[in-house]
């Protein structure tokens, strides 16, 4: 009998860890695409191709940021709510900023390629 219990035990305790990585892992962190096309030898259906991607990204961003403002808002309000919000607000500034970089340097190709192509 006490074996049947300590197994039951370490199956849930299994099962809330693997629960509570689940619940962390909810709201993804977005992930960029991983190349830009050099815009001075990229190809027309390259660089439409890679726009594709960065239109993909950036709705991953806006759903990352409804999934950080989904988790605040089932967390709460209180002291530790407060922490919490901070640091999605973190994961969310971290987000953006790599697209904003990322799509800086996109549009920079963009605008080399349409200078070769003129």
């Amino acid at each position: 009998m006490k074996n049947k219990a300590r197994a039951l035990l370490s199956t849930f305790a299994l099962a809330s860890l693997g629960l509570s990585a689940a619940a962390q892992a909810d709201c993804p962190f977005p992930k960029a695409p991983a190349t830009i096309p050099d815009g001075a030898t990229a190809t027309e259906a390259e660089m439409l191709a890679a726009m594709k991607e960065f239109k993909a990204y950036n709705e991953e961003v806006k759903a990352f940021q409804a999934c950080l403002d989904e988790e605040a808002k089932a967390k709460g309000a209180g002291a530790q709510s407060m922490t919490f919000k901070s640091m999605q607000q973190k994961k969310l500034a971290a987000a953006v900023d790599e697209l904003e970089r990322k799509a800086k340097l996109f549009n920079e190709q963009v605008r080399i390629f349409k200078a070769r192509s003129s």
